[in-house]
């Protein structure tokens, strides 16, 4: 390029994950805010939902001083906000908004949306209004903060994460012209949702109509929104090249930049920490397991688990079972697997027999009922991964050499049974397995590499892509610490047994070979820190603060 780049005198960023655990966002902006607020020192200002009535977020701390003259103002426009600092590292400044109010304007907001940009909202349901409402509510708090700042001079950006987002991006394009918009898509509504009616999505992606599958699948109002903020945002962004070739398919827009996801990985433990904790997460995974199953599984066992959001396909999680069906027959293994499915299901309360055994210690030599879960679920009949285990008939028999357990709750450090931090439990697994059907990104392959564990993942998943380009466009095998296996719609069988096949070689090798898998795995993911990737970010505020100057240039003749 050789121009130095536009580089902004504010950032506001809107999110539904600000302050608010949900998802993978959460991790993205989380992560990301220490790099920026060390750049912008307290003026990257983030923007969540103010749902916290009868209990405080346990990731905001307020404070009544910051901008305490704003805080007057806004109070005075009617505007009921929460100024103070998420708890993550950096501590950026969030400020939380209640949303309620506008519910009653709810129809004039989506009649101005229509007549200006023709988004349907005629179809709305679930969490669309919900969305839609605080959407809303932070661009009147961008509004008002710029109008207080009173400086026609400052470069300002507004990013606008998801669709649920987007209505704010387009009110402040339309009343604040002179503030540079950043949109980002996670991923599309409609490509996850095809995905998730198990229809083909890449085979077929060139010849679907976004609108028309919109249409088909319900989603009219949510995929409108979002195309329309794609298509007037100064600058169009997602998370990586397969998510681009989504939105050029099914919003009809190219993106202007791909933001890869980076990460933070200060919390993770070095030396003597690191193995101290590794040792401590094995220990209790084995007491669980042992416990629950009446065995004597000791350290030697390889830990191999899954985990994320609980979408039965989209995750692979459908697979990851298939393959340690298939790997229960493998003559090839050389050591006892313990597998974990980490995914937050309906869950129910703990199990009070599960407990009573871990409290007592001691050995058992029996199962307890039902020995493939450690929660009860509300759903027990109708869960996706206990009625495929029970077709299968996989009941961690004590003669099978692979035990599948369901461990099917947030693992926040009081779930009753594990009690530690999924951060805390990652590092104790020998290998981690994400065979996404459908995955923008994937931070849960790039968490394992950062505690140093080999994981498995695919080509359709945004990092497994990453992957490849980093080992010079062939495909990672589980000595470079990402074994990457090739996906197609259609290739579920040969993805299980490439599963399987690696999981009985890693099971073979030496210690020093793992310990070379290992070092390969941290090696990659420092690659992937934000250090790396918020480059990526300055890009899109230089384009988008460039457009921005052009309108007022525009406006003025």
């Amino acid at each position: 390029m050789g121009k130095t780049k536009i580089t902004p005198d504010y950032i506001f960023e809107s999110s539904w994950e600000v302050c608010n655990k949900v998802g993978g966002i959460y991790t993205v902006l989380s992560s990301r805010a220490k790099t920026l607020q060390d750049e912008m020192k307290d003026r990257i200002i983030f923007i969540g939902p103010d749902f916290w009535k009868e209990s405080e977020s346990p990731y905001f701390k307020e404070d009544m001083a910051l901008f305490a003259e704003w805080q007057w103002v806004a109070k005075e426009q009617g505007l009921k906000v929460r100024v103070g600092r998420w708890t993550v590292p950096g501590e950026p400044i969030a400020i939380l908004v209640d949303f309620q109010p506008y519910f009653e304007q709810k129809n004039e907001i989506y009649g101005w949306l229509w007549e200006n940009y023709q988004v349907d909202s005629l179809h709305a349901y679930g969490d669309y209004d919900e969305a839609s409402m605080f959407s809303y509510a932070a661009a009147l708090v961008v509004e008002s903060f710029y109008n207080w700042l009173a400086n026609p001079s400052l470069k300002v950006i507004y990013h606008a994460n998801e669709w649920m987002c987007g209505l704010g991006a387009l009110y402040i394009n339309a009343h604040l012209p002179q503030i540079g918009t950043v949109f980002t898509t996670h991923a599309t509504s409609i490509g996850r949702s095809i995905a998730g009616n198990q229809k083909p999505l890449y085979d077929y992606l060139f010849a679907y109509n976004g609108d028309q599958m919109a249409g088909e699948l319900n989603m009219q109002s949510k995929h409108s929104i979002e195309k329309q903020t794609a298509l007037h945002v100064d600058c169009f962004t997602t998370v990586s090249d397969i998510t681009a070739n989504e939105c050029k398919e099914l919003l009809d827009k190219p993106v202007d930049v791909v933001l890869p996801n980076g990460f933070d990985n200060s919390f993770v433990p070095k030396g003597a920490v690191f193995n101290s904790k590794r040792r401590a997460a094995r220990k209790r995974l084995l007491d669980v397991a042992n416990a629950l199953l009446g065995e004597q599984l000791d350290d030697d066992t390889l830990i191999v688990s899954t985990s994320g959001r609980y979408e039965f396909r989209n995750k692979g999680i459908d697979v990851f079972v298939e393959a340690m069906n298939r790997l229960l027959r493998d003559r090839d293994l050389k050591k006892k697997v313990l597998a974990f499915i980490e995914v937050p299901g309906w869950v129910g309360e703990p199990r009070k027999d599960l407990q009573e055994r871990l409290q007592k210690g001691g050995q058992f030599d029996t199962p307890l009922e039902v020995p493939q879960v450690t929660h009860w679920l509300h759903n027990m009949s109708h869960d996706n991964v206990l009625s495929m285990m029970k077709y299968y008939d996989m009941h961690n028999r004590k003669d099978d050499h692979v035990k599948v357990i369901f461990l099917p709750c947030y693992l926040d450090g009081k779930d009753g049974i594990v009690n530690m931090s999924y951060y805390d439990v990652v590092l104790g697994n020998d290998l981690c397995v994400y065979p996404s059907y459908y995955e923008p990104w994937g931070y849960t392959p790039l968490e394992a590499i950062a505690f140093k564990v080999p994981c498995i993942t695919t080509d359709l998943a945004g990092f497994g892509l990453w992957a490849n380009t980093e080992f010079g466009g062939r495909y990672g095998e589980i000595m470079d610490g990402v074994k990457v296996i090739h996906r197609t719609d259609y290739n579920y069988s040969e993805v299980a047994d490439a599963i399987k096949d690696t999981v009985a070689d890693f099971s073979a090798m030496s210690q020093k070979e793992i310990d070379a898998c290992r070092k390969a795995a941290d090696t990659l993911s420092k690659k992937a820190l934000w250090s790396q990737f918020i480059k990526y970010y300055h890009e899109a505020y230089d384009i988008a603060l460039r457009k921005a100057e052009e309108r007022m240039a525009h406006q003025s003749n």
